[in-house]
Parts: structure tokens; sequence; C-alpha cells
């Protein structure tokens, strides 16, 4: 339904989403390492400003017009905690880095606004994603008009998780349960339509699909299938475009970044 094309800058590859065709956008791959969110967003679009936070794990969103937009390097910027970045005017770059966790990108087909959101499985379990939606409806926002493009991220067939923590990400699909009733909610999300919970053989492990609970998440809000897109592409499996934490252990990242109309 979406399409994803590699497209390349200085012969170094990185990825677009025909969603997100109107925003110039990016998810770039480990071959950029050596570049900041400043030296990218001019690959994107060479006049606009620059905006980034320090990721948490948490459900923080913030705007644009709440920090002060990155300076040039070699300068080090002063960074808010936060897992959500909402522009508040045209022309505002923002970013996230991600190895393994979701980088997820919404856009607003009416207002131009655009939004960048680093979605680990502690970010989804806090509903990250639905607190970044809920804020473009607080702007004005119509779910109608959102598009999300959920990039790079660890493929649910390889990531293995103790049952607690895809109970604890799992429960915020199930209202009627919590992640105490784990083996009842478990057995739920695994009668799901393509779920995001599968087998795994070590006892008391599961295989997590992170993507698919965001993906599941908007559709709980009203997205209708055509507004998401997932790329099909693993950090985990794809060593020679991503890099993962856990393939190798190392806190190295990728960066994902959109700008406004």
């Amino acid at each position: 339904m979406h399409t994803w094309h590699w497209q390349t800058w200085d012969g170094r590859p990185y990825l677009t989403c025909s969603l997100l065709d109107r925003w110039p956008h990016g998810f770039f791959t480990q071959h950029f390492q050596s570049l900041s969110p400043q030296e990218l967003t001019p690959i994107l679009q060479p006049d606009a400003k620059t905006y980034r936070v320090r990721q948490v794990h948490g459900d923080r969103v913030l705007k644009t017009c709440d920090i002060d937009p990155v300076p040039p390097p070699p300068a080090t910027p002063s960074l808010l905690p936060a897992d959500g970045l909402i522009t508040a005017a045209p022309q505002e770059s923002v970013w996230v880095c991600t190895a393994d966790c979701v980088p997820a990108l919404v856009a607003d087909s009416q207002t131009g606004q655009v939004a960048a959101v680093h979605a680990g499985w502690r970010g989804t379990a806090a509903q990250i994603l639905p607190q970044t939606i809920a804020q473009f409806q607080r702007e004005g926002s119509a779910i109608a008009d959102l598009r999300v493009a959920l990039g790079p991220a660890i493929a649910g067939a390889v990531y293995q998780v103790a049952t607690a923590v895809a109970a604890e990400v799992g429960a915020t699909l199930q209202p009627r349960l919590t992640a105490e009733d784990r083996t009842d909610l478990l057995t739920s999300l695994g009668q799901l339509p393509d779920t995001p919970i599968l087998p795994d053989p070590e006892p008391g492990r599961v295989r997590l699909d992170v993507r698919r609970v965001n993906a599941l998440q908007l559709a709980q809000l009203g997205l209708q299938p055509e507004q998401v897109a997932i790329a099909p592409y693993c950090t985990y499996q794809q060593p020679e475009y991503f890099f993962s934490y856990r393939r190798t252990g190392q806190k190295q990242v990728q960066w994902s970044g959109i700008v406004s109309l």
C-alpha cells in the first residue's frame, strides 16, 4: 500500500516513505553515523531549523517552541528530556535517534505540522505515540489528516523479551486487563489478527513486535491502515544498513527526521 524508497546522498543510503512524500524526511542509515542532526537537516531542507530532545524512554512530548534550536557544531546542545517532539512553525526539522527502538515520523496533511517520536518498548508501554497524537489533536488536528511512518526497528521475529515486558506493553491494547493478568493478556493478544506476540522456545519468554503494537495503538485512536506505514526493514537482521544494540551491545544510533511545511 505504501512504498519505501532508498535515496542516496553523497553515495550513502537513506529511506523515505511514500506516505510522507509531501514532507522532506529521511530514516538515515548507519552510513551517516558521523553526521549530527544539524548536519543532516540541510540534506532534507537547507533553510530549516534543527530541534531534538534528550530521549529517556518516557511519555513526554514537547513542542519546538518549548526548546531552543540545536546550535551548529562544535557547540554542545542543552537538551530537555522527552521522547516526542512536535513542530510549532514551518521550516522546522525534528529528529530522533534509534538503534532497535521504533522511530516514528508523524505529519498532518492539513496543517503541515510534523513530529518525531522515539518508541522503544518502555515508551510504547507508556503510550508515547498516542500521547503525541493527543498533542496534535490539542493543536486542532483531525485524526483523519494524520500520517504516521514507523521506520526501521528490530522485528518481532527476532526480538525476545520476558513475558512481563510483553504484558506491560500489551496491556495498552487491552484496557480490561492489566499487566498482572499476564497469562490472560498474552493469550488474548495472541488471538489478534497479525498478533504482536510471537512464541519463543525459552520458558518465560516471547517475541514482541513493538512496531505492530504501535500500529494497533494508532488503530484504537481511529487511524485507518492507509494512514500508517511500517518499514519492511529490521535493524537486527540487516547489519549492512543499521546499528542494533541487541545485536552488538554497542550504543550506536541512526537518525530519523522530518521537516514541517
